[in-house]
């Protein structure tokens, strides 16, 4: 229920730039790497690659990321797009907000408990 209540506030923050957070969070890592495998990318995110997998063909079809070949040409690679790019751009102030809100509504001793807890994971 926490990570359900968390996400919808963040997604609620969000919506403006068109994107969840879970997306904005591919397009950060994404952005961050300038490019990366599937596999990468899930394991950056902490997903299996199939789950990365269908969220990067939503990004792909919004046309916010594309997939080229990487250096084994079996393996795909995904960056983001010009489109992309925008889209992360306009999004980081508004998650930046939503961090300080959080930060302000929890305070510092209950954040830094939050932290300890996922830490423990």
């Amino acid at each position: 229920m926490a990570t359900r209540k968390v996400s919808a506030f963040y997604d609620a923050g969000l919506a403006p730039s068109g994107i969840n957070v879970a997306q904005y969070g591919l397009l950060r890592r994404i952005a961050h790497a300038k490019a990366m495998s599937l596999t990468e990318l899930g394991a950056a995110s902490g997903l299996d690659r199939s789950t990365v997998g269908r969220n990067v063909r939503v990004l792909e079809r919004m046309k916010l990321v594309a997939f080229t070949r990487g250096k084994d040409q079996r393996e795909a690679v995904v960056a983001l797009t010009a489109a992309g790019t925008a889209v992360l751009a306009a999004a980081t102030p508004l998650w930046e907000a939503c961090q300080k809100q959080m930060e302000e509504r929890l305070g510092p001793e209950k954040l830094e408990v939050m932290r300890q807890i996922l830490d423990a994971f």
